[in-house]
């Protein structure tokens, strides 16, 4: 099966292009550098050029906090730019499968999101999120995966960032008032990938299990490091110097029960690909 990657250089896309390869597909891969997602013409083009019988939309602007200073653009490839990649899988008759965020939701429930929740972002990077959602599903037929928290052994990211950071300081503070479920590219991208072979169509909430508050995340990979825990101190979003421009949903945990009742079997707690990528790293 030959399987197009949007943004195939980036942290998820580098790892499904891997895991695509392990699994006997072929994976064909682009990125900012050859196709502008933002141009509905190459987007077309490039899918129609490629024949692929799925597209795994990877390619997005997430940087949260720029995303709020310049909402056209994150509007622009986040939304817009993912109706185009609609329209020519559409036009091909590729599967979709697209890659969102828990930052949809305001945070404010006090259990964890099904994908039937009603979304409510409170940053424009979550609005733009949702705006490529319902692009991605508005020609009927697509898969929208929703993730959180994600890390993976290329790119920048929290594990990485602390790897570094428990090594060169004697103290870290973490925010302990927003929680979530980390999610690891290595067992995500092969999620993803069954999402596009099975050609399975809905909304499906993607991470690995476990929820933590950042604080505890940090503890544990500082744990795992084999440093002290006790190195790691909570703090709360309101004392974040400086402050962060996009508002963070205070609950990000998102219930898998769409993958669980269309018979997948439950992804790992966080704690094993966790322990797997620090040892790699």
């Amino acid at each position: 099966m030959r399987i197009l990657v949007t943004g195939h250089r980036g942290q998820l896309g580098t790892d499904l292009m891997k895991t695509i390869v392990a699994a006997g597909d072929e994976p064909v891969g682009i990125d900012i550098d050859t196709v502008d997602i933002t141009n509905r013409d190459a987007v077309h083009e490039a899918v129609a050029e490629a024949r692929v019988e799925a597209v795994i939309n990877c390619a997005a602007w997430t940087a949260v906090d720029a995303c709020e200073g310049d909402p056209d653009k994150a509007l622009l490839v986040n939304g817009t730019a993912v109706r185009w990649v609609a329209e020519a899988c559409d036009a091909t008759g590729a599967h979709l499968v697209h890659v969102s965020t828990d930052y949809v939701f305001d945070g404010s429930k006090s259990s964890a999101y099904v994908e039937t929740d009603v979304p409510n972002p409170q940053s424009v990077y979550g609005s733009s999120k949702l705006a490529g959602e319902r692009e991605a599903m508005a020609l009927g037929g697509a898969a929208v995966a929703r993730t959180s928290w994600v890390c993976g052994e290329f790119g920048g990211n929290m594990v990485k960032t602390v790897f570094k950071l428990a090594r060169e300081r004697d103290s870290l503070s973490f925010v302990n008032d927003q929680v979530g479920h980390p999610t690891f590219c290595s067992d995500l991208a092969p999620a993803l990938h069954r999402l596009a072979v099975d050609r399975r169509a809905g909304l499906f909430h993607l991470t690995n299990q476990g929820a933590v508050s950042w604080y505890e995340f940090v503890r544990e990979i500082v744990r795992l490091m084999g440093l002290d825990p006790a190195m790691v101190h909570p703090i709360t979003t309101a004392e974040l110097d400086p402050p962060r421009p996009a508002k963070r949903p205070a609950n990000s945990v998102l219930d898998n029960k769409a993958w669980r009742d269309a018979g997948y079997v439950p992804t790992r707690d966080f704690r094993e690909p966790l322990a797997e990528l620090l040892a790699r790293l």
